[in-house]
């Protein structure tokens, strides 16, 4: 594929790349609301049922870095291709699946599998590779909104689908929506052997994957950026799963909290694209740093605020500006270190640890309200975890970004 020359074919690009994102990811995010039907039709029990969503989500960490090397070996369209034809038909076929072993393949294996191979690893690595350097930080922020406004949008559809054909017809008709995302495989197609785009700097001599594993891994720099990321998913999956229980818990009424949900994602796409154009601009670390200490500032003046509903829907429009504005500064540091070459694999490795952050977060918050009747404890553990990761971020080594000079006539 040539490289694009023209700012059409940039927008081709990112909205091929954050369009893929959106049915992925929305559709995967979907899943929730049809736990209750799944339920009533199968009898499993809703331990059983969570179970399957629950190693979905860690299951779409693991896949990202054999993605990862698989796109950087042979191409991320033919990745993506997989991918999105895993989500649907592991999406088409939940509603036949009654037992336990049948939803942990359909909804965990191939469903978050499929997410996974079409997710932000593949996309921020051929995005990174094919835009040029000086848009590469808006270009991640771009398709990292992506993810938000597809949950944003098709949660809604969703749950309409739901009341008019049913719980079984709305499921299927999200895995048939998933197959518009196949023409961007053609798109972003090629790998980190082809040319890159003809403004990019000059890449290093290309590494084996295990050879870019193990020099990124003895570097400080990296294992400090994926330290960080484990903080983020540990926010975010708690978050994400918990934030209705915790509206519950303040004793507000429930519309509450899907007003809360919605904010959430809707200040999550703001906090996105303002983050991709803010890379540019500072170094990513200090961002980074910023992020996290935001997060850790707002959840301590919730805690000592009244729990009325307008202090809620303020919370969860700062938290939704900081949900995932931490991945442009961090696929951007991913790149910035080691260039574009293995990038698939390197970022998949740093978003395995943000999963693993997120089963423990989405866990700990039901073993910790169950245990005691409050979610107070998993809060001070935000709060730790949110100043460490500020400060951990502070010490990578990272030169300032270059302005370019203004264009003369």
């Amino acid at each position: 594929m040539s490289q694009p020359r023209t700012r059409a074919a940039m927008w081709v690009i990112l909205l091929a790349a954050a369009g893929t994102f959106a049915l992925s990811m929305g559709v995967r995010q979907t899943m929730g609301l049809f736990l209750s039907p799944l339920n009533t039709s199968t009898g499993l029990g809703l331990a059983s049922i969570s179970l399957a969503f629950a190693f979905g989500q860690l299951w779409w960490g693991i896949t990202q870095p054999f993605a990862g090397i698989v796109a950087d070996r042979i191409g991320a369209g033919r990745v993506l291709l997989a991918g999105a034809l895993m989500v649907a038909v592991g999406t088409f076929i939940t509603p036949y699946m009654t037992s336990t072993a049948g939803l942990l393949l359909a909804i965990g294996i191939l469903g978050a599998g499929g997410a996974g191979m079409a997710g932000p690893a593949v996309l921020m690595a051929a995005a990174t590779r094919l835009i040029p350097p000086g848009r590469q930080g808006i270009a991640t922020g771009i398709v990292n909104a992506g993810g938000s406004t597809g949950q944003f949008l098709l949660a809604p559809l969703a749950a309409a689908l739901m009341v008019g054909i049913g719980w079984v017809g709305a499921m299927q008709a999200m895995a048939l929506l998933v197959l518009l995302c196949l023409p961007a495989a053609w798109v972003l197609r090629g790998h980190s052997q082809h040319p890159q785009h003809p403004g990019a700097a000059a890449a290093p001599p290309r590494l084996g994957t295990r050879e870019a594993i193990v020099q990124a891994l003895r570097d400080p720099g990296y294992r400090l950026l994926a330290a960080g990321f484990f903080v983020c998913g540990f926010h975010v999956a708690f978050l994400a799963t918990h934030l209705p229980g915790v509206v519950e818990a303040c004793g507000l009424p429930t519309q509450w909290a899907g007003w809360a949900l919605s904010l959430l994602g809707f200040f999550n796409i703001v906090g996105s694209v303002a983050m991709g154009w803010a890379v540019g601009r500072w170094r990513m670390k200090s961002l980074l740093s910023l992020v996290y200490a935001t997060r850790g500032i707002a959840v301590l003046l919730f805690l000592l605020a009244p729990k009325t509903g307008p202090v809620v829907l303020l919370f969860s429009a700062v938290m939704g500006v900081t949900f995932l504005s931490t991945v442009p500064p961090t696929a951007g540091l991913v790149a910035k270190f080691f260039g574009p070459a293995n990038m698939a694999t390197l970022f998949g490795i740093v978003m395995l640890t943000h999963q693993v952050g997120g089963f423990l977060g989405a866990w700990l918050g039901g073993a910790v309200f169950q245990a005691t009747g409050r979610y107070d404890w998993v809060w001070y553990a935000d709060i730790v975890l949110a100043a460490g990761a500020a400060l951990i971020h502070l010490p990578i080594r990272e030169a300032r970004p270059v302005r370019a000079a203004p264009a003369t006539a």
